[in-house]
């Protein structure tokens, strides 16, 4: 079976953004949106939220440095990640749109530890920020998760080739 690949160099230096694109965006990544609180709640669409440890929990998530919600967080102490179902595309779509108050009109609630809750999100962990790693253009944030809530029939938000998706139980394989 022949597929369509995109030739790279010679393997000497790095790929081009155009390669590294192709090369992410095909490569699925669940949907989820971060919320820290500080002098004024942020919050931004993330697919880059992975787990690293489960003793003691952790998982991991990066922003970009150009990000407007980076000033914010990288202040902030602690963190939720939400993570979305197919029902909170709208959610995606807010969060990862530049030059809009994000929280304007949206139902959420504050954690006493500071972080917006997003309303009618079932799935999500906070926790407390306890790393920083500076990595390219990006940064990568450690989160001790504390406090989680796990919808039992989840049906997580994907994103693949610049389009949403979403897996249900249907769409196993056997």
């Amino acid at each position: 079976m022949m597929n369509d690949t995109l030739a790279t160099g010679g393997g000497k230096g790095a790929i081009s953004l155009a390669e590294y694109k192709v090369l992410f965006g095909n490569h699925p990544g669940g949907v989820a949106v971060i919320t820290v609180g500080g002098v004024r709640p942020a919050g931004f669409t993330a697919t880059s939220v992975i787990s690293v440890s489960a003793q003691p929990p952790l998982l991991v998530f990066s922003i970009n440095k150009t990000s407007s919600s980076w000033p914010i967080v990288a202040e902030a102490t602690s963190a939720v990640v939400h993570f979305l179902s197919n029902a909170d595309r709208a959610v995606a779509d807010r969060f990862a749109t530049s030059g809009i108050d994000r929280f304007a009109g949206l139902e959420y609630s504050v954690l006493d530890t500071g972080e917006p809750l997003i309303a009618g999100i079932e799935t999500w962990a906070q926790g407390t920020l306890i790393n920083r790693v500076e990595v390219g253009s990006s940064v990568l944030l450690v989160l001790q998760i504390e406090t989680a809530a796990a919808a039992v029939n989840h049906h997580p938000l994907v994103y693949r080739a610049r389009n949403y998706y979403h897996l249900a139980d249907e769409s196993k394989l056997v």
